[in-house]
C-alpha cells in the first residue's frame, strides 16, 4: 500500500512555541501554501481513502485539497505536550523539561506524552491501515506523526526520526 503523508502548512505561532495538540491559526500565507500542496498532491491522486488529524490545521488543508470528508483520527494528532502547550520553550519553568531534552524518546512532557507514546499510537493507526483493502491513501497530519511513520516503516530509527520531518506543506510518499 502506498501512503501519502501530507504535513500541514505553516502556522501563525511565534517561533520557539510549543504547540503540539493545540488548535492554532494558520499563517497568512495559507492561500498560497494550500495551492502548492494541492498541486503536489494531485500527482498522487486518486486515493482509495483520505485520513486527517482532527486538528484544524490538518482538516483545513484536507478540505482545501478536495478531501472535506477525510476521516478524522485522533491517532494522527501531533505530540501531546501537556502543560507545556502554547508556552515558549525558553520560558517553560518545569524542571522536567531538561529531562525531556535529554531523553524525549522516553520522558513524557508534563501531562503529555513521550515520542515512544506517540509512536505507539501512530503504529496502531498504521497497523489498522495495513489490513484495509486500499492501494493508495492520503494522510493529512503533522511533522511528529510523519517522523513516527518513518520509524514504523523502517526508514528511520527512533533516535534519528526528527531528521525526517518534512517542511510545512510537504509530502512524504511511503510504501507499507
Amino acid at each position: 500500500m502506498e501512503v501519502i503523508l501530507i504535513r500541514h502548512t505553516s502556522v501563525d505561532v511565534p517561533p520557539g512555541t510549543c504547540y503540539g495538540q493545540t488548535n492554532v491559526s494558520l499563517s497568512a500565507s495559507f492561500p498560497e501554501e494550500k495551492a502548492t500542496a494541492r498541486q503536489r498532491l494531485a500527482r498522487y491522486a486518486p486515493f482509495d481513502a483520505a485520513y486527517t488529524s482532527p486538528l484544524t490545521r490538518c482538516v483545513r488543508l484536507a478540505e482545501a485539497c478536495g478531501y472535506p470528508d477525510a476521516i478524522r483520527d485522533k491517532r494522527l494528532m501531533e505530540l501531546d505536550f501537556g502543560a507545556w502547550e502554547m508556552q515558549r520553550y525558553d520560558e517553560i519553568q518545569d524542571p522536567r523539561l531538561q529531562l525531556w531534552y535529554e531523553d524525549y524518546l522516553h520522558v513524557p512532557a508534563t501531562g503529555g506524552e513521550s515520542f515512544i507514546d506517540q509512536l505507539r499510537r501512530v503504529s496502531l493507526f498504521m497497523d489498522e491501515l495495513r489490513v484495509r483493502p486500499f492501494q493508495k491513501v492520503a494522510v493529512f497530519t503533522h511533522g511528529g506523526v510523519i517522523a513516527c511513520a518513518q520509524v514504523y516503516a523502517g526508514n528511520a530509527k527512533p533516535e534519528e526520526a526528527f531528521q525526517y520531518v518534512p517542511e510545512y506543506g510537504e509530502i512524504v510518499d511511503m510504501v507499507l
